[in-house]
């Protein structure tokens, strides 16, 4: 039985039912490019008692494996919203980048290069986790900007400039790690996430960034924007609050209405089943190409890298940042053995596992490690079919999961982790790693610790 079925009654009012528990129903307003929205997004439930049904991208490589390119691709056509939109700027990617989007070969042919002129200046935030890379590859469409991302990370010895909380969220608090340069001065802000369902999140950060460094303008980006009426007047109400200009973009905008009919059960039990055969296991050191930080955490004294944007980065130091990608996957696609590969980066540590893996060759899908449960069911069209269950490697206490690896589906596995972990944390991870029948891991690390 197909457990999430969409039920189309007009052209722009969409039904989801989802396990047979959860009606979803969209009503779509705004589809400015006319995107297809199985393309952009599938549904599941989620074991939240804060929200029970979650918006599994297709395009963003969290949940559902993607082509790379098709995660840097989505971003880039939010930068052309954006210019058309706030800067009134005619947009001359926006054909090919369209065509992109909907045809394999062009996509595979493109590439990510800036083309937002550099009289725009602002500072791009990418929010934790999800919308990292898709934050970072939106700031890479600027030809001076400046980006940071947030993040769940408590580090040692460095007090965050900026927090705030994600409500319904399984893990609330963000933290912004940031020079002080990057962010004092009245530049206009863009936060980048993937989905506004109330906009809360997006409200809060700007509390709190007004709070210390006020300024009139702040635009929230987003893929998909569902929030209603009463959503927008809290929006125009801080507007009016603390006299400033917030603009949205997106891709898809409308309403949602939730109806829960049923009770979510507990979650199918028919996971990745056990898989017989060996797996050979590669450690891949390209800590040579990066640069340390001199911060870690309290779990892990290895170092964060100073490239994911955790600390800022600006526009001539992103366009340095892709030349070492480029050096760092012809390096790892000399490793490549299989031809069918999966790229899986760790938690918020995606959009350099992102490139890199776009950068790898043919027949390479990405995705990451997330933090979110879900409930599973192997049936088509449902956004978690299957589920590896694990202690994330950097931080034990924190349960992660990978979703949608089907048994059989690739030959190899390399998997981005920022710092090199303890083998005893990775234990757990790879032993689930063999549920999916894959014949080689590569653990990719990017920073040692100093001894």
């Amino acid at each position: 039985m197909n457990h999430i079925q969409t039920l189309i009654s007009s052209k722009k009012t969409f039904t989801f039912h989802i396990l047979d528990a959860i009606d979803v129903t969209i009503e779509v307003s705004e589809n400015p490019y006319g995107l297809p929205i199985h393309e952009l997004f599938t549904m599941a439930a989620r074991i939240n008692k804060k929200r029970s049904f979650l918006f599994v991208s297709n395009v963003l490589g969290k949940h559902i494996p993607i082509h790379p390119k098709k995660g840097l691709l989505t971003a880039a056509l939010l930068a052309v919203r954006y210019l058309e939109n706030i800067k009134n700027i005619s947009a001359t990617e926006k054909e090919q980048l369209l065509n992109a989007f909907s045809n394999g070969a062009k996509l595979q042919e493109w590439r990510l290069t800036p083309f937002i002129p550099a009289e725009c200046q602002p500072v791009v935030i990418g929010f934790a986790e999800t919308a990292t890379a898709l934050g970072h590859g939106f700031f890479s469409c600027f030809e001076n900007a400046c980006y940071f991302h947030t993040t769940r990370e408590a580090i040692s010895g460095l007090d965050p400039e900026v927090t705030f909380e994600e409500e319904h969220s399984h893990a609330t608090s963000h933290r912004c790690y940031i020079p002080l340069e990057l962010i004092n001065h009245n530049r206009e802000i863009i936060l980048v996430d993937d989905e506004m369902t109330t906009g809360k999140t997006a409200l809060n950060i700007i509390k709190s960034i007004h709070s210390k460094f006020p300024r009139e303008k702040y635009t929230v980006v987003s893929i998909l924007d569902w929030r209603s009426g009463e959503d927008r007047r809290q929006f125009m109400n801080l507007e009016q609050e603390l006299g400033i200009t917030i603009r949205v973009v997106s891709l898809l905008s409308g309403s949602v209405t939730v109806n829960q009919r049923g009770k979510l059960t507990e979650e199918d039990k028919a996971e990745n089943a056990p898989a017989s055969g060996e797996m050979s296991i590669e450690v891949l050191d390209i800590g040579s190409y990066f640069t340390s930080s001199m911060y870690a955490s309290i779990q892990d004294p290895a170092p964060f890298i100073q490239e994911t944007g955790r600390f800022g980065l600006n526009s001539k130091q992103n366009y340095l940042l892709h030349q070492q990608v480029s050096q760092a996957a012809a390096f790892l696609s000399k490793k490549r053995q299989g031809q069918r590969t999966l790229c899986l980066g760790s938690g918020e540590f995606m959009y350099l596992p992102m490139i890199m893996a776009a950068e790898m060759g043919e027949e390479v899908y990405y995705q990451s490690t997330t933090r979110s449960p879900i409930y599973i069911k192997n049936c088509n069209g449902y956004g978690a079919r299957c589920r590896l269950v694990f202690p994330n490697p950097e931080d034990p206490s924190v349960t992660n999961f990978v979703y949608n690896i089907l048994p059989g589906s690739y030959d190899e596995i390399f998997i981005f982790i920022e710092r090199e972990v303890d083998s005893e944390n990775l234990r757990p991870f790879l032993e689930e790693l063999r549920k999916t029948a894959v014949n080689s891991v590569k653990l990719v690390f990017f920073s040692k610790e100093q001894r």
